[in-house]
């Protein structure tokens, strides 16, 4: 893959219903001013992490990097564990988003059952993931440039709509004429107070979870010397062009107040400027984000296990692949593991699927808090080399404030689950899982061990 391929799958596994969808709720819940300072504090915390994984990644260039990272310099233990709760994530993910696809092709077909629409999703990402690798990045590539090129327009016309030169409904920006920016202070700066703003940190950062896909893909692109820098730097700077530009487009346009997730706000501001179709148009645009998104999913579940079949941590057979290098048996037991969590979500939602769903919560920030890690043990091991920086074809700049930085917001992304209600319960379901994990490893290397003696 080329650098435009892992620059649209990073943006593809992270703009997603999250975006399109939910960013009302954000606005309305922290307000205006405070979901920017929640998402700028987001992007600072991606923008460390992916550098300090872009100097991994580009040192390193392994596929299904993170654990690898994990247990070269942390542990074999914590490597295994790091891989299955990303893999997880990333399952629950998925069961997620067929489910969106079924509901969402109920729009146009309201009288065909939901499950029949998921099981066509389902059979074609499993198709594009078993073709090639190249298949599979060239679908992202033109799936995440639809939701960019939807993104830009709302951005654009949204501009136009606050200064007036579009004319926009008063009914939904609560202005007569040009709306400007008065929705921003009309019922103070922080409407809501200064609380929400930490309890919305947690679901912004969680947004932001797909951003390193880039580090998983870095084994199988063409110069990854080259490819990998370039996909960093592109991928975050999109990211706070598009999620900020966005939240600030829609938080001038709607009151805070009547932003929310019972009608996404894309579509509201399409609607209230005449834009025909416009329900149809943000329908298609979600499902798109949505057949993204799995099309990511499906990508970084096989790459996981791949790996771990290929080091011995699960059972060989998973690391063949294909003459074109396609871990077919990856692919499939993925596809199996997202499937028992879409069944858990309708027979088991308030038991196995609660607990999948809470464990999954967090483990995109224990993946970030790794890399982060992985990255000043790399360093250390360098020194210890005799070598230094100079070395390397591409380093983390600011060095170490910008891992320490990374560290520090990790850390209180983690206070923050503790004190807020709503998300402790992830860390009741995600420590004994986590436990299980290293027990797993532990017991299974102890019997393969004694084996060999024997």
């Amino acid at each position: 893959m080329s650098a435009r391929h892992l620059t649209m799958i990073s943006l593809g596994g992270v703009i997603g219903t999250g975006l399109f969808v939910s960013s009302g709720e954000t606005v309305h819940t922290a307000g205006p001013l405070g979901a920017i300072i929640a998402y700028a504090v987001g992007s600072l915390l991606v923008y460390c992490v992916m550098l300090c994984l872009g100097e991994l990644s580009v040192a390193m260039p392994y596929a299904g990097s993170f654990h690898m990272y994990a247990r070269k310099f942390i542990g074999p233990g914590t490597g295994f564990a790091v891989a299955i709760l990303y893999w997880l994530n990333w399952a629950v993910a998925l069961a997620s988003e067929f489910t969106a696809a079924g509901m969402l092709m109920k729009f146009w077909f309201p009288n065909s059952p939901e499950w029949v629409w998921s099981a066509i999703f389902m059979v074609a990402i499993l198709a594009l993931n078993l073709m090639s690798v190249r298949m599979y990045g060239e679908s992202e590539f033109w799936f995440s440039s639809i939701k960019v090129v939807a993104i830009v327009a709302f951005i654009v016309i949204g501009a136009l709509a606050i200064s007036g030169i579009i004319p926009m409904s008063s009914e939904v920006t609560g202005a007569q004429g040009a709306p400007w920016f008065t929705n921003f202070y009309a019922d103070g700066w922080f409407p809501t107070g200064i609380i929400p703003i930490f309890s919305t940190l947690l679901t912004v950062i969680f947004a932001f979870s797909g951003t390193e896909v880039v580090g998983v893909a870095a084994g199988e692109t063409k110069d990854p010397h080259t490819a990998i820098p370039k996909a960093v730097r592109t991928t975050v700077f999109r990211l706070v062009i598009f999620f900020i530009g966005s939240i600030g487009v829609m938080a001038a346009l709607i009151p805070w107040h009547k932003s929310g997730v019972s009608t996404s706000p894309f579509v509201m501001v399409f609607q209230s400027i005449g834009i025909p179709y416009a329900a149809d148009i943000m329908n298609f645009v979600v499902l798109t984000a949505v057949v993204s998104a799995a099309n990511s999913g499906m990508y970084v579940c096989a790459r996981m296990v791949w790996s771990l079949g290929k080091d011995d941590m699960l059972p060989r057979v998973l690391a063949r692949t294909t003459k074109k290098g396609v871990p077919v048996y990856a692919v499939l037991v993925s596809m199996a593991g997202s499937m028992v969590c879409l069944l858990s979500s309708v027979f088991a939602a308030d038991t196995v699927y609660l607990a999948l769903v809470s464990i999954s919560g967090l483990a995109t920030l224990v993946v970030w808090g790794s890399v982060v890690v992985c990255q000043i043990l790399f360093r250390r091991s360098l020194a210890r080399e005799g070598k230094s920086e100079k070395d390397l074809a591409y380093t983390v700049p600011w060095y170490p404030f910008v891992p320490i930085l990374a560290i520090v917001l990790t850390i209180v992304v983690v206070v923050l689950v503790l004190f807020d209600a709503s998300q402790r319960e992830t860390l009741l379901y995600m420590i004994p899982f986590t436990a299980l994990c290293y027990a797993y490893y532990y017991v299974r290397k102890w019997v393969k061990d004694k084996r060999e003696k024997k």
